[in-house]
């Protein structure tokens, strides 16, 4: 098992597993939800707003080029038995490295891989920025959130990312692979906000910058380079 504080029954630690896939042993975390849960997320699977019950990242080689991330995801979701609606997130960076933080009852988890940060606005990638990495962030948020406070989490972990970014002093707001996911219960008093000031929004914010920063600063190898080191 992956961290050390006990979560709410909702949702499990995330657990450390493997794939055979090419003739190694490939790791990837899952996450299960003991009930269904509401979800936000821009992973290739399980994308978009809806009631997800589990979550998976799934470690890749740097030079993965495969075009149906969502149908490859899928697969290894079926291969895990993980049954009904789910999240899947791909990186290159070893799923081992996850960093956890927890703010007022909010939990984050970070996979963070920063080869080559970009900033967003940034023009046409050079040939150097094919290795970018990947961040990977996945948010417990112990509230109901309405719609509308689900997409602004999204925009709040993001910013906070962004700052943790900038406080390590690296050139970019995140590489072109980044994904987020925020979950929260499907019952109880709906909060409307999910900006960096609101109730929620603020530990969500303290949460992934701590989980970014902590992952950022220190040296992270891809997966695949690992293999030949």
């Amino acid at each position: 098992m992956i961290g050390r504080r006990n979560l709410p029954d909702v949702l499990s630690e995330p657990t450390l597993t493997s794939r055979a896939e090419d003739g190694r042993d490939i790791p990837l975390l899952v996450w299960h939800a003991d009930t269904p849960l509401r979800a936000v997320s821009s992973g290739p699977l399980g994308g978009g707003i809806g009631v997800r019950r589990w979550i998976v990242n799934a470690t890749v080689p740097m030079s993965y080029d495969r075009d149906d991330p969502a149908a490859h995801l899928a697969a290894l979701a079926a291969d895990l038995a993980l049954d009904g609606p789910g999240v899947g997130l791909l990186t290159g960076v070893d799923v081992t490295e996850v960093v956890d933080r927890i703010d007022t009852g909010v939990r984050a988890w970070a996979t963070v891989g920063l080869g080559i940060p970009m900033p967003a606005a940034a023009p046409a990638p050079s040939a150097l920025a094919q290795r970018v990495g990947t961040v990977n962030i996945v948010v417990y948020v112990p509230a109901r959130l309405a719609d509308s406070a689900l997409v602004n989490a999204v925009a709040t972990a993001t910013e906070a990312k962004t700052q943790a970014i900038m406080e390590l002093g690296l050139p970019g707001t995140g590489t072109p692979t980044d994904s987020v996911t925020v979950l929260c219960p499907v019952d109880g008093p709906e909060a409307t906000y999910g900006g960096p000031r609101s109730t929620w929004g603020a530990p969500l914010a303290r949460a992934v910058h701590a989980a970014v920063l902590a992952g950022g600063d220190r040296p992270v190898v891809p997966w695949s380079e690992r293999l030949t080191s």
